[in-house]
């Protein structure tokens, strides 16, 4: 019965993964979609979000299912709680990608992004998309260094975030009512995807050792989930 269960973990950390690859699929998709007002991309992300809620109900439904059969303790119920608010996390990021997309087609035939900040919102959408990229090999590899490049394409996003907001407000800014609020919304939501990767991060972290944080000179650490400890 235990290794059926631990198969079972195996299986959960599986469905982590999968879905955090079509996330960063639908990342890249959409900020490409973004960048080129390409709307045939976008009509991709945007049809194809209902595969990732679909994938976060299946995996809601076995660890909710874990918890009612196996009545998992200590770590295993950490890590099958852990497992429902990830999926949480990783369900948003996706629909994030999707309203990228749907400001491309709302705007088609017309670009979405503002004029003097395309080239803010081209490295915005190349940092998200590497941040979902690292965050599938977190949750694919329990590699904790990796945490650290999450980190800091988050921080990387907040800067830049930032400087959109300093842009439109500046006297300079001439874009017209509806280029602002489309500015706005799309830095808000680059910033907001990678901050799901963060939280999504932080608990990958807690797993393993307990702690919210990682100390900056710890050693990289590759933790196997199916370990049972107290």
């Amino acid at each position: 019965m235990r290794a059926v269960f631990h198969q079972t973990l195996e299986d959960v950390q599986g469905r982590l993964v999968e879905i955090a690859d079509l996330v960063a699929v639908a990342m890249d998709k959409a900020t490409r979609a973004f960048s080129s007002s390409d709307v045939g991309l976008a009509e991709e992300v945007i049809a194809e979000d209902h595969i990732i809620d679909e994938k976060c109900l299946d995996l809601d439904e076995l660890t909710i299912e874990i918890l009612a059969r196996q009545q998992p303790v200590a770590r295993d119920l950490r890590i099958v709680v852990a497992a429902l608010r990830m999926s949480a996390s990783l369900e948003r990021m996706g629909d994030i990608a999707e309203h990228i997309a749907q400001l491309t087609r709302m705007r088609f035939p017309e670009r979405a992004i503002p004029k003097g900040l395309k080239g803010t919102f081209r490295k915005m959408g190349e940092l998200d998309v590497e941040v979902a990229r690292r965050l599938a090999d977190l949750l694919r590899t329990q590699d904790l260094s990796i945490a650290d490049d999450i980190r800091n394409g988050d921080d990387a996003l907040d800067e830049l975030h930032l400087s959109v907001f300093e842009k439109v407000l500046s006297d300079s800014w001439r874009g017209e009512a509806a280029a602002t609020v489309d500015a706005t919304l799309a830095s808000r939501y680059h910033e907001r995807f990678a901050d799901h990767a963060v939280s999504v991060a932080k608990k990958v972290i807690y797993l393993a050792t307990g702690e919210w944080e990682v100390p900056t000179d710890a050693v990289p650490v590759v933790v196997d989930p199916t370990i049972t400890k107290d």
